[in-house]
């Protein structure tokens, strides 16, 4: 990349976001260095975690199959690896995030679904098939929930274009190769 893009460190940036530096450290144990990077603007850092600590009516599973599916069609080595350690503290397994990274979760019915719509969603740039649409709610889901899905895929896109245009440091453990056959 023709031009370095640094990860401020908390001195570097605005009494605001220090204030945040701290709570993230408190919660987080440290700062990622995606959330660091949105720090080089005032309101950034705030508006993306507001963003993405909104209610929704997805489980915290759900939102990381989102997480993951959308990451792996934008090919982003910092939330795949990111989203990968945060699916296994939410009770997936290796091989089920793998999986879940092919658009596909056949370990669960209802998920699965929710992993092809996602996937064919983010691949068709907004347009799914009908037939991803029919599938996602014939899997249960209602109206509601595809409002907050899509959410999930605008924050995550956020995360992943940023990364795609900074190429920060990844500050978490990689995530591994996804061969598909």
């Amino acid at each position: 990349m023709a031009t370095q893009f640094n990860v401020p460190t908390r001195e570097e940036v605005s009494e605001n976001n220090k204030v945040i530096f701290d709570q993230l450290e408190k919660g987080v144990g440290f700062v990622p260095n995606l959330y660091a990077s949105l720090a080089h603007s005032e309101s950034a850092l705030g508006d993306y975690l507001t963003l993405q600590n909104r209610r929704t009516s997805l489980k915290a599973k759900e939102k990381e199959l989102i997480n993951l599916v959308v990451s792996q069609v934008n090919e982003c080595p910092y939330c795949l690896a990111a989203h990968t350690a945060i699916g296994k503290m939410n009770g997936f397994s290796e091989d089920q995030i793998l999986e879940i990274r092919t658009g596909r979760a056949t370990f669960d019915s209802k998920l699965d679904a929710l992993a092809q719509f996602v996937r064919n969603i983010t691949i068709n740039r907004s347009k799914p098939s009908a037939e991803a649409v029919e599938n996602l709610y014939a899997a249960g889901y209602i109206k509601e929930n595809l409002i907050d899905i899509i959410i999930m895929i605008g924050d995550k896109t956020i995360t992943n274009f940023l990364y795609g245009a900074t190429q920060i440091p990844v500050d978490f453990p990689a995530a591994p190769e996804l061969v598909e056959a």
